[in-house]
């Protein structure tokens, strides 16, 4: 998907909400466990009651991985169920240098068809380049994450001013274009959205940490958007969590309208 397929698709929907697929087995209804695929089952009825609601959905390989080669099954069957309008991003955290990183990036692009791969960016050029030599691709860079352990090196004050992380994202940025690089800030971090937006004024940034994390929608949006609105911001567990039972998928859309409602209110494409 190219930068005017995403633009296009948030306007149309007044919506930059991307939903979080980190489908965890033991956190999903238990009625599901009996089906062939449980993993799969779950995800299919999130997407069949969100698909209009969203702009993007994110899948945190973790939690595919783990389950050996049926989540990776599980994994292939959900992002080919995804409609192709959707974004799709393998939130797989890569980085490597040489062939390595073609190989990953050949992995998520071609293998199982994701529109974008979130990516390391701490071993240099040469981990990242790889994942943007693909037409209509993106790498997701982690710029500042919203964890806790970001202050550990991400937050370091350098000695000439400012913080690795602004350094990291500076310097990667002119590997790659707006139109083929995004990068993960944390919606926790919303103090200095504001700040990395001056940094960066022309590129997407996936936003995590909203919802169960505790970042504000509000000031996300009015400190880190730009003309072309440049956020997908990520729920993960207060959506798909959001019921436990046989009407698991109907409560998941209930708290998708209602984050699509708030970002209605923000938009002015």
């Amino acid at each position: 998907m190219n930068r005017q397929e995403l633009v296009q698709l948030i306007r149309e929907r007044k919506s930059y909400l991307c939903i979080g697929l980190d489908t965890d087995i033991h956190k999903i209804p238990k009625h599901l466990l009996s089906h062939p695929d449980p993993i799969f089952a779950f995800n299919k009825a999130i997407i069949d009651a969100t698909k209009d609601i969203c702009v993007a959905y994110k899948i945190n390989t973790a939690f595919y991985e783990c389950q050996g080669i049926r989540g990776w099954e599980s994994l292939q069957r959900t992002v080919e169920y995804i409609p192709k309008e959707i974004f799709t991003i393998a939130d797989a955290k890569r980085g490597d240098i040489g062939n390595t990183s073609t190989y990953y990036a050949k992995t998520f692009y071609e293998t199982y068809g994701f529109d974008s791969v979130t990516v390391a960016p701490y071993m240099g050029r040469d981990s990242v380049e790889p994942f943007l030599a693909f037409s209509e691709k993106w790498a997701i860079v982690l710029g500042l994450t919203s964890n806790e352990g970001s202050r550990d090196v991400q937050q370091l004050q350098l000695d000439g001013g400012g913080f690795v992380y602004e350094q990291v994202m500076k310097t990667t940025a002119s590997w790659g274009t707006p139109d083929n690089m995004m990068f993960v800030v944390g919606a926790t971090k919303a103090d200095v959205v504001a700040d990395i937006r001056r940094l960066l004024p022309d590129h997407f940034f996936l936003v995590p940490g909203v919802g169960a994390q505790g970042g504000s929608l509000k000031e996300i949006s009015e400190k880190g958007m730009n003309k072309e609105v440049g956020l997908l911001v990520n729920a993960s567990r207060a959506v798909i969590y959001a019921g436990n039972d046989e009407k698991f998928a109907e409560d998941a859309r209930a708290v998708a309208l209602q984050y699509q409602a708030e970002m209605a209110q923000y938009i002015t494409l």
